[in-house]
């Protein structure tokens, strides 16, 4: 069973979204633990401070913000805890075919990574490892950049070093752009799982997100599946 799930959340307006999950994880038989900001104003500005530089609430929204504080937060706990890896979603996350059957077989391919590393686990910036790299006997693939940070693992290694670096160097980015900064400087190293295992919500037009600027609907949802299909089928047999 799969107990080391942590869920980037929201204080107010997505209940609806965490009950959606909290059932769903229940059903899987996986354990989890929703993580917010503080309820308290002066904590998050205190939090701020520590994390990010003085110009950071005039470079992000306020959403983008404090989405990036919370994986920070999800880091602390992480490391203070006794897991080896860290299962992060944020809260739009959708589930595609088979996910409680594939990450199991992902997390038994991951005990063969060195440490230090990240894997992503969805599609958003639908990109995929070329086809002719790609195999049915293997889900991970190393990767130079990641592909947001709606679902991904993250080994102990790897959130102590990016906890470190946070200590010399403080953030202006949201989430994924620093993630992606920090493996140009090689802090960790990624992968990809292929096929894919998750999707954003705010990405794919079912869900909405407050650090999204696309617009959710049938129509998102039509061109999202068509992009999908043309980029995982058609362009990757092109790389």
């Amino acid at each position: 069973m799969l107990d080391n799930i942590y869920v980037v959340h929201g204080i107010k307006g997505y209940e609806t979204r965490e009950k959606i999950l909290r059932e769903l994880f229940d059903d899987f038989g996986f354990g989890y633990q929703f993580i917010t900001e503080s309820y308290k104003d002066s904590e998050n500005i205190e939090l701020i401070k520590k994390y990010f530089t003085d110009d950071v609430q005039s470079v992000l929204a306020k959403g983008a913000l404090y989405c990036t504080l919370v994986h920070f937060l999800i880091y602390e706990k992480f490391v203070a805890s006794d897991y080896k890896y860290a299962i992060i979603f944020e809260n739009d996350v959708c589930f595609l075919d088979s996910f409680s059957n594939r990450i199991q077989k992902v997390m038994e391919e991951s005990d063969q990574l060195a440490e230090g590393f990240m894997i992503s686990l969805e599609n958003s910036t639908l990109r995929f490892p070329s086809w002719r790299k790609t195999s049915k006997k293997k889900f991970l693939y190393e990767a130079d950049r990641g592909r947001c940070a709606g679902a991904y693992i993250i080994d102990k290694k790897a959130a102590n070093d990016m906890l470190n670096h946070l200590k010399k160097h403080k953030c202006n980015k949201v989430i994924d752009w620093w993630h992606n900064d920090l493996l140009d400087k090689k802090i960790f190293r990624i992968y990809w799982a292929h096929p894919p295992l998750t999707e954003q919500g705010s990405f794919n037009g079912k869900l909405s997100s407050t650090i999204s600027l696309r617009n959710n609907g049938s129509l998102r949802q039509l061109k999202w599946s068509f992009q999908k299909f043309y980029k995982m089928y058609v362009l990757r047999l092109f790389h």
